[in-house]
């Protein structure tokens, strides 16, 4: 099933969840390890995480060093494939713009499409820790609509460089990423909505939102859509807090604002493990009233959350 089919309304509000694929060099046990502590929720999909290369300093044996270019977290295609054949759990592996030539989407495209995997999250990527040696205009793509178009394309049998093949029997289905407050490079709301209305008219079945606190924010951003004629799922995106500092971290990473009542309760917190639990509290009501309030979908980040993801999870399934 396709992940818009998971996210019409049934009885139940569906529950789903994003995994980071393992540094370089670690065992496929500890994405199993969190697979395991959450497939009793019943996920409907799993979303993995993609991340291009970064520029880093290795010291050489004889003294010195040297700058190279190191994906940390490679495999995604292959945790998406091994997923989805040992848990029979729909994986939707992300596709990003930046840090990937066109050529390079391409051939993940044709691993996907061997291996039965045909949802996609498409997104931009990342621009941070970017270096500006891998950022090639003539060979990759600037924005999520230039990958959609490849991805369309693809579907069709029409490869990056204009040539024809047999079609995909089962074509991919994708959705985009949204942000009820904001994407930070977007000018305005009006001109961040505007793009996401572009990015479902090419073909975007659904949207995701970037993490947030205020739910609030969320109903607000979802009615905004809804006038602007987007009728497509709109799925929360949850994080469970778990380390202090988060209270000032996330809001300047992600632009999440933090809810004036949530965070007096992580300044009252002396250790991580108080913030957890705080975090884990907040998760659980911010969950309830999203169901309440007729939501059908909730999409978790796990990352260095887990348990508490699991935890909530118990709570409101």
């Amino acid at each position: 099933m396709n992940v818009i089919d998971f996210s019409k309304k049934e009885e139940k509000t569906s529950f789903s969840f994003e995994i980071l694929p393992p540094l370089k060099g670690n065992s496929f046990s500890k994405v199993c390890s969190i697979i395991d502590k959450l497939k009793e929720f019943n996920p409907k999909y799993i979303n993995i995480t993609t991340h291009h290369s970064e520029n880093v300093q290795v010291e050489l044996p004889g003294g010195g060093s040297k700058t190279v270019n190191v994906r940390k977290r490679p495999g995604t295609v292959a945790i998406a494939a091994a997923i989805q054949y040992r848990y029979g759990i729909t994986t939707v592996p992300h596709i990003i713009c930046k840090g990937f030539t066109r050529s390079e989407t391409e051939y993940a495209l044709i691993d996907l499409n061997f291996l039965g995997v045909s949802e996609l999250l498409l997104l931009r990527g990342d621009t941070k820790k970017l270096e500006p040696d891998r950022i090639r205009p003539e060979e990759t793509h600037e924005h999520t609509t230039d990958l959609i178009v490849q991805v369309n394309n693809f579907n069709r049998g029409i490869a990056d460089d204009g040539s024809t093949f047999e079609k995909p029997d089962t074509p991919f289905s994708f959705g985009v990423a949204c942000y009820p407050e904001k994407h930070e490079e977007a000018p305005s709301m009006d001109s961040d909505i505007a793009f996401l209305k572009q990015k479902i008219a090419m073909g975007a079945k659904y949207a995701v939102t970037q993490m947030f606190f205020d739910n609030e924010k969320y109903f607000a951003f979802v009615d905004r859509c809804r006038h602007e004629g987007i009728t497509v799922p709109i799925i929360p995106g949850i994080k469970p807090v778990v380390f202090q500092n988060q209270l000032t971290v996330l809001p300047k990473i992600f632009g999440s604002s933090i809810p004036e009542a949530f965070a007096r309760e992580l300044e009252k917190c002396k250790t991580d493990a108080e913030a957890t639990e705080v975090g884990v509290e907040w998760g659980i009501e911010q969950c309830r009233e999203l169901i309440r309030r007729g939501v059908s979908a909730l999409h978790f980040y796990t990352l260095m959350a887990s348990e508490s993801v699991r935890r909530i999870a118990k709570e409101i399934y």
